[in-house]
């Protein structure tokens, strides 16, 4: 697919992403000027080069990359709500690199790669804190599946290594590693790399900058249908009117196999609920990720001092996005067992999201039996780490018509070929 348009969008009038001096932080806060929209309110075009469903991170990514690796800026970005209100809002954005097989590792280190530069790359704080990510081992069998994922980390140049409690106590001092605890720590994966970010600044970066390349993000605006004519898309209808276009991608998460069934592509996924919740904010104390695949928790501090919690995926398949009290209860209960020292501290909200899983908890992406229909889907409660590589690739292939070698291993036949990618040894909690 040709471009439309320079690398910077500038032959089509658009500009990048404005930079602000210190002065002008002062002048705005002083006045009753007020600051320029983040992204437009665009007219809804009867076509478009390419129709990305989906306004997350996911979407945005791949609107942001066509644009600047590839120079495509006839896109519409679609969201039922607004942007970011789906998954991207709603996940707990620990990033890390420190998967099971050789594809999976592979794939997130590219994308711990772009995270790194990507408060540059998009001029604005994404707030990436590479502070060190810990798996936790509590028995034999998950240490051994600890030393695994280490050596395959290592083969592939990963910084990834299994440490003993001595060195978790040092780590994390709250941590109770004594021997008689319920649930005896006998050592880590520690993944130095590995840390967090803020969510929705990822998701306004996003737009922001693929917004000023000449990208159209229309929020509020719900596909309600697929055109598909001799096993081609030709196009999708939605609450505002139908649009033409000869490529359409479903970067949805949550109603990923609804788009899909649009199209006539059936997914393997179930979509389960995932549950989280935060604390008050209490003076800094964990400087790292800490998760139990055995307890099903996981914990970080966030630069404000509050202390974010998650879970597993719930047991049943399902849309609901409320909290339980079952689940603040198991959660509580889960993380005292690591740390009794917390056993003061107030929750002050919970929410859940919603997860799409497939049989080898890894994503799928690339071509469908449709022509021009693409997906970026299946992500399970790992997509946030992986949007700035789904994005770059999938970008690509759109772009060439060629599958990146990084996704090849990610594609639709997999299932029905037997070509699996099982990731649920580094996916017990999924961060």
């Amino acid at each position: 697919m040709r471009g439309r348009g320079s690398r910077n969008g500038s032959a089509n009038g658009y500009r990048r992403p404005a930079r602000y001096s210190a002065f002008d932080l002062v002048r705005h806060g002083l006045t009753a000027e007020h600051w320029p929209r983040a992204w437009r309110n665009c007219e809804l075009k009867p076509t478009y080069d390419v129709v990305i469903v989906g306004g997350g991170v996911h979407g945005l990514a791949t609107a942001h990359y066509l644009a600047a690796n590839h120079g495509i800026t006839d896109v519409a970005v679609l969201d039922k709500g607004y942007i970011g209100s789906g998954g991207s809002g709603r996940n707990t954005a620990i990033i890390r690199s420190n998967y099971l097989t050789p594809e999976g590792v592979r794939f997130y280190d590219r994308s711990v790669q772009l995270y790194s530069t990507l408060a540059a790359d998009l001029n604005y704080n994404v707030m990436f804190s590479q502070r060190g990510h810990l798996t936790l081992a509590h028995n034999d069998a998950s240490l051994r599946t600890m030393r695994w994922r280490a050596e395959v980390n290592k083969l592939e140049g990963i910084d990834s290594e299994v440490i003993g409690p001595d060195e978790v106590k040092a780590l994390v001092p709250f941590m109770d590693t004594s021997p008689h605890s319920r649930y005896p720590i006998l050592g880590a994966l520690y993944h130095p790399p590995g840390g967090i970010v803020r969510h929705d600044a990822v998701v306004w970066g996003y737009a922001r900058a693929a917004d000023a390349a000449g990208v159209h993000v229309h929020q509020n605006t719900e596909v309600t249908g697929i055109d598909v004519t001799a096993g081609r898309v030709r196009g999708v209808r939605t609450s505002r009117g139908p649009i033409s276009a000869p490529v359409v991608v479903n970067c949805t998460a949550g109603w990923a196999t609804l788009i899909s069934d649009m199209a006539g592509v059936r997914m393997p996924i179930s979509t389960f609920p995932l549950q989280a919740a935060v604390t008050e904010p209490v003076k800094p104390f964990l400087s790292t990720v800490v998760v139990s695949g055995t307890l099903h928790v996981y914990v970080s501090q966030t630069d404000r001092g509050e202390l974010v919690f998650g879970a597993s995926v719930d047991e049943f398949t399902s849309y609901s996005m409320r909290g339980s009290l079952e689940f603040t209860e198991g959660l509580a209960g889960h993380v005292l067992e690591l740390m009794p020292s917390l056993a003061k501290l107030r929750l002050l909200r919970q929410w859940a999201g919603l997860c799409d899983m497939t049989p080898d908890y890894s994503p799928i992406m690339g071509v469908t039996p449709v022509d021009g229909f693409y997906v970026d889907v299946g992500w399970g409660t790992y997509g946030f780490k992986a949007a700035p590589v789904a994005g770059e690739t999938m970008a690509q292939l759109i772009a060439t018509g060629r599958v990146p070698e990084l996704i090849a291993a990610f594609d639709l036949a997999r299932f029905t070929d037997g070509r699996l990618v099982g990731e649920k040894g580094a996916a017990s909690v999924g961060h």
